[in-house]
């Protein structure tokens, strides 16, 4: 684990994704969460009375966060290989906040639109979608989002019924280094 992360990882991630709008008592989703860098900061601000469900498709990835979680003594990390799996853990229990961070440049417009429903159902009305749009077009450019910018990855979003809320520049971490990255907020509405 390098400087960077330790650094994120022991106060500064908190303070970044307190910024971003995650609050005390919240349950949240981690969409593709690879190590944790932005699950253990949430789990931290949550507490006790929160959950984290940590969703990835690599189990040796989740294996080694929950290592790391057990390892700080959070035992409201909730580790999940798909998000479809995601609905039997929930049981009814509204979503507060979902974070799509680094994970969306890998999918095609499909898998998005897919991704996109599968989160508005489990999202409460009000809830916070938070994304991080690495690499469109304007931000190191690659895969799927090579050819994107910021403004139609916003208007996808909108599409599936999230209402924009607000834009962050800030320093975040990104490949385990600190980056300057923007972060986009869009709250779950009624559809119509």
């Amino acid at each position: 684990m390098g400087d960077d992360v330790k650094r994120w990882l022991n106060g500064e991630g908190e303070g970044f994704l307190t910024k971003v709008g995650v609050k005390k008592g919240q349950v949240l989703v981690d969409f593709g969460c690879g190590a944790g860098n932005y699950t253990i900061p949430v789990a931290k601000i949550v507490g006790k009375e929160g959950k984290i469900f940590a969703v990835d498709k690599d189990r040796e990835v989740l294996a080694q966060l929950m290592q790391m979680a057990r390892s700080l003594d959070l035992e409201n990390v909730v580790p999940v290989e798909t998000l479809k799996e995601l609905k039997n853990y929930l049981q009814n229990e509204p979503v507060d906040v979902i974070l799509l961070y680094d994970v969306l440049h890998y999918m095609e417009t499909e898998k998005r639109r897919e991704v996109y429903k599968e989160i508005y159902e489990i999202l409460k009305i009000g809830g916070l979608l938070s994304v991080y749009p690495k690499h469109c077009k304007s931000d190191e450019p690659l895969w799927n989002f090579s050819e994107m910018k910021l403004e139609t990855i916003m208007k996808e979003i909108e599409s599936a019924n999230f209402c924009f809320e607000q834009q962050i520049f800030n320093k975040l971490i990104h490949d385990d280094k600190y980056d300057k990255g923007i972060i986009l907020n869009f709250a779950k509405v009624n559809r119509k």
